[in-house]
């Protein structure tokens, strides 16, 4: 086979073979890629029931549309005009990787253990790609670690289909014959009986306990003793797991392997919530021993503004954003982040209770008094335990002293800790310029930008400008700058992406030349490679920079999601991530929001909605939580909870481009199409005032199902380089998979890979 072109498919070599055929990697000569290409064998070509069963799983696996599952792309046949010989074959996904087998054998042969956090991982993946096949009433009936590859991403594939039972499919002549193999084989799978899902539910047990125990459940020397043991015998208790959730983990094996079907689990759901609660125990063990480790933890509060002029409050705001970005620069200092610290501004609490809120151990507080160019600041360093001062100065300086004060505060701090920080580098404390006049103007763009709106937003450009204009090289207002401008094409969308990103990329990329080491200029080149070029690959490499020079970044760690969940569909990292940022930034209700997204992503409506709910019942007027429940409702068909919802968040909010198109979206699935319509209307006038997203009009045809409406409008959002574009891979677009249109514009953005 190998050189030979089938179709359009150009064989390259051989992967591997099994009873239901030969499988080889191709070249897609049409589509410029590699493809996996698997032969019915040609000795069963004339067998009816094996080239059925063939076609089956080329059937069952395209009516799949999961990350966890290979996807299908085509089945054919074709005639060697040598032999005269025909065969069928099914095109689909290439995973590079290994498969389970291979892992599993190769922990033994160097008598590693397999980690249970990894085991777990790999586990809630595998539920969740079956979850997918039984909601679509597919059985694969033939789980095993050869079945199941692992890429390069650590992303868990399910293949093989070919037997499954497919719902609305006549049955074979030998529907209740034992196909399977025979390890994992459930008790009625064996006796030849009839099976549904929970056949699946049991060979998962058997493959689970393999993982844990590093052999079969069921032991003999040949077929019929296998058998046996699969019928008569209960599998001994696995020994050596972590002490913490050993029990859960033998209890949950054990109803896995309940021979009697209805004391077994009865769906796929309830194994992964049971797997997800003893992952949430280890992460909570883990966290106390990390946390057991380094205690060293600090929340630098917002400097209270004691001049008289109240536009002063810019200045106090900023010195204490700069110290908190200084402090975290410390590697082995934990630091509340900005929007968690800044909760706290304007508000009488005791720092003790503070503390604790925050769970850290020293609080920063201090005050600021600006009269021309004099300055008074007081700062005091906390301890949290007891209430007492560890350290506290009062400074009486002129203006031009700023510098000098931040460095002698964050200086005093790091002293305090000194017998506990490893190393404390002057460099991480050094300020990025020396101009007065240019830090004011930063400090200024820094308070607009923080308050996120089309009007701020502008004035913050302008400020951060006028800062460059007055120090060429201050490369952090280069990155802020850049960041703005990225703001400006996504979320905010007041300008489409071909304008705001470049200038975004060149403020970065100045940045950067003026400092290569600068933790913000990697964010911002980040979020442009993932909402402009659509690059995850690049994006994610620009992130894991930032967060290698600042492990206390929470931004970098916040933006990471969106390529990691939206582009590599790799959602266990994004949660990862996010549970991360939380610890830094704890009291940040956008971190939150995003995580309901994920699970929004991951078609887990029911978790979304408890992390939407639980973001309401910490702020009742959160706008985006509301949002987040009108978006989730309308995915599962609670239309008038969704407008509901949607009608609060434009009381709440105003008309937001975003949370229009959203809600018209609602209005259209539920058959209010004037009111869909009007909005549409609403944003074609719109240009009057300011730049319509053309993505949101595509949402909103989408909610009204008609396609070629939608793709129109997903057209002028590529040629605008829409910064929301990126969402084309959520769930309202699912409806829109299989148009071949949908494919070619993933093609050009580079997202089928």
């Amino acid at each position: 086979m190998i050189d030979k072109t089938i179709s359009h498919y150009k064989i390259l070599e051989k992967l591997g073979e099994g009873g239901m055929g030969e499988v080889f990697l191709a070249e897609d000569t049409k589509l410029k890629r590699k493809i996996a290409i698997k032969f019915l064998p040609l000795h069963l070509t004339k067998n009816r029931e094996s080239r059925e069963r063939f076609e089956r799983e080329a059937q069952a696996a395209a009516a799949l549309n999961h990350p966890n599952i290979v996807t299908v792309y085509e089945i054919g046949k074709f005639e060697d005009s040598a032999t005269a010989d025909r065969q069928i074959y099914i095109s689909m996904e290439y995973v590079e990787g290994e498969t389970l087998r291979d892992k599993i054998d190769n922990y033994k042969s160097t008598s590693t253990e397999f980690p249970i956090e990894e085991i777990i991982n790999i586990a809630i993946q595998i539920c969740e790609g079956l979850e997918r096949a039984h909601q679509k009433e597919i059985v694969h009936r033939d789980i095993k670690p050869g079945n199941i590859i692992i890429d390069k991403d650590n992303r868990v594939k399910i293949l093989d289909f070919g037997l499954a039972k497919l719902k609305g499919v006549s049955q074979l002549t030998k529907e209740n014959s034992t196909i399977g193999t025979i390890q994992y084989m459930s008790p009625e799978q064996s006796r030849g009986e009839i099976v549904d899902a929970r056949t699946d539910i049991w060979s998962f047990g058997v493959v689970l306990y393999e993982m844990l125990a590093g052999h079969y459940p069921f032991i003999g020397d040949y077929e019929q003793a296998v058998l046996y043991s699969i019928l008569n015998e209960d599998p001994v208790p696995i020994e050596n797991l972590e002490e913490i959730i050993s029990e859960e983990m033998n209890q949950l094996v054990k109803k896995l392997l309940k021979k009697d079907l209805y004391e077994r689990y009865q769906n796929i759901n309830e194994i992964k919530s049971d797997l997800k609660s003893i992952e949430n125990k280890l992460k909570t063990q883990n966290s106390k021993i990390e946390n057991s480790k380094q205690s060293l933890s600090i929340v630098v509060l917002p400097f209270v503004n004691m001049s008289a002029d109240p536009e002063n409050e810019y200045f106090s705001d900023g010195l204490s954003e700069e110290l908190i970005n200084a402090l975290c620069k410390i590697k082995e200092l934990h630091v509340v982040a900005r929007t968690s610290a800044f909760s706290f501004k304007g508000k009488e609490m005791d720092v003790r209770d503070i503390g604790k809120k925050l769970n850290v151990e020293r609080v920063l507080e201090g005050s600021v008094r600006k009269a021309g160019d004099q300055l008074r600041i007081t700062a005091q360093l906390i301890n949290v335990t007891d209430g007492y001062h560890i350290w506290s100065e009062k400074y009486d300086r002129k203006l031009d002293d700023i510098f000098a004060i931040q460095d002698d505060i964050s200086f005093q701090i790091t002293e305090s800790l000194k017998s506990k920080l490893v190393t404390v580098p002057k460099e991480d404390l050094e300020k990025h310029t020396s101009n007065l006049e240019a830090y004011d103007f930063y400090l200024k763009g820094k308070y607009y930008w923080n308050k996120y709106s089309v009007e701020w937003t502008n004035k913050a450009i302008d400020c951060f400008k006028k800062a460059i204009e007055k120090d060429h090289k201050f490369a952090l207002a280069y990155a802020i700058l850049s960041s703005v401008y990225v703001f400006q094409s996504t979320p905010l969308g007041s300008l489409p992406g071909k304008i705001a990103m470049p200038k975004a990329r060149e403020a970065a990329q100045k940045a950067l030349y003026l400092d290569p080491n600068l933790t913000e200029a990697y964010v911002a080149l980040g979020a442009i490679s993932t909402f402009y070029d659509w690059d995850g690959d690049k994006s994610i490499e620009y992130f894991q920079r930032a967060i290698d020079l600042n492990p206390n970044s929470a931004d970098a760690r916040l933006w990471i999601e969106f390529p990691l969940s939206l582009i590599r569909h790799d959602f266990n990292e994004s949660i990862n991530q996010l549970n991360h940022v939380l610890e830094l930034d704890p009291l940040n209700l956008i971190i939150r929001l995003r995580l309901g997204y994920v699970y929004v992503y991951k078609y887990e409506f029911d978790r979304a909605i408890e992390h939407f709910q639980k973001i309401l019942e910490i702020e009742p007027n959160f706008v985006l939580g509301h949002h987040g429940l009108m978006d989730v409702y309308g995915q599962t068909g609670m239309y008038e909870e969704a407008i509901s919802r949607g009608e609060q968040v434009l009381k709440l909010a105003g008309r937001a481009q975003a949370h229009l198109g959203a809600l018209a979206y609602c209005y259209g699935k539920a058959g209010r199409k004037n009111d869909a319509l009007n909005i549409i209307s609403e944003f074609l006038d719109q240009p009057k005032q300011g730049y319509t997203s053309p993505f949101w009009i595509a949402t909103i045809y989408m909610g009204l199902n008609e396609p070629d409406h939608v793709f129109e409008w997903l057209e002028k959002a590529y040629e605008d380089r829409d910064g929301n574009l990126l969402y084309i891979m959520a769930p309202p677009f699912d409806p829109i998979r299989t148009d071949p249109r949908y494919n070619n514009l993933l093609n050009r953005m580079g997202l089928v890979k």
